[in-house]
């Protein structure tokens, strides 16, 4: 498995949003250890793509981006005009992937982060037939760019259509796009899953992207995570994509409230990307 994973880590470790001067934090990542750095895309605007481009070559580090999707866009939304707005991001976000020589975007796409309510089964049908839908328009939309997407199942208190491996298969499957793939992360499946390695086995070759931290969002190898059905859930179905730490600091006020991080979960955030990287290669290798 070392030859095939690559670790790396989100620029949310310790910015948001990510803007042209975030390139600052490249020298310290490749220096870390890291192969791949994750740039999580908050506004396209504020990312000039040819400079940010120059600089991943510079620094030898192979990017990922992932997508953030707030309630103005919101793809189960009853406002169509926050559906077009999804599909004017994502498509920007399509165009940076394209530039930076990625071949995907990763995220909860399929409806707003935050979106946790006690709907009826009705409304849930409804919605649920949104996010197919206008996820197969997105395909589409990413299929004239060579993209795929990497959609990303979320605990319970962050949405209500999409919890575990289960029911990202569910929406894939229904999605029925060849390029409509699968991102898993671990924070979210210790809240959810049943047993870690089956449900990577039960999403199999549709996994093409992963996402670490802790059950408590800190230093992977720190918590609750049953690292061990992690390792071998991913050779179980020779998994080859990167692994990224993904967390957040909690001197960025906004971010750190939308998910609850109230306190420091390392001495420094240097430490916790850091250290994370040590637990990984251990693990991993």
């Amino acid at each position: 498995m070392s030859k095939n994973i690559q670790f790396g880590v989100s620029t949310w470790l310790w910015q948001s949003p990510f803007t042209t001067a975030s390139i600052a934090l490249f020298p310290k990542i490749k220096k870390m250890g890291f192969d791949v750095v994750e740039i999580p895309v908050e506004d396209p605007n504020l990312i000039d793509s040819a400079i940010v481009k120059q600089a991943l070559n510079d620094n030898g580090l192979r990017p990922t981006v992932c997508g953030v999707f707030g309630p103005t866009k919101d793809l189960t939304a009853a406002d169509i005009s926050l559906h077009k707005n999804c599909f004017q991001y994502i498509e920007e976000c399509f165009k940076l992937c394209s530039i930076f020589e990625v071949d995907f975007l990763a995220g909860p796409m399929y409806s707003a982060v935050g979106k946790a309510r006690m709907v009826s089964e009705e409304q849930r049908k409804i919605e649920w037939n949104l996010a197919v839908t206008n996820l197969q328009k997105v395909c589409e939309i990413a299929k004239t760019y060579d993209q795929q997407i990497a959609l990303e199942s979320l605990n319970r208190f962050e949405s209500d259509l999409i919890n575990t491996a289960d029911d990202l298969l569910r929406l894939v499957n229904d999605i029925n796009a060849s390029n409509a793939k699968i991102l898993l992360d671990g924070f979210h499946m210790t809240i959810e899953e049943k047993n870690v390695r089956k449900a990577i086995n039960s999403v199999g070759d549709k996994l093409i992207h992963v996402q670490v931290s802790e059950n408590h969002r800190g230093i992977p190898g720190t918590g609750l995570t049953p690292w061990d059905d992690f390792k071998l859930g991913l050779q179980d179905i020779n998994y080859k994509g990167a692994m990224v730490i993904e967390s957040f600091t909690p001197e960025i006020k906004e971010l750190a409230g939308a998910v609850c991080i109230w306190k420091n979960l390392a001495n420094s955030q240097d430490e916790f990307a850091s250290e994370g990287l040590k637990f990984l290669k251990q693990t991993f290798n």
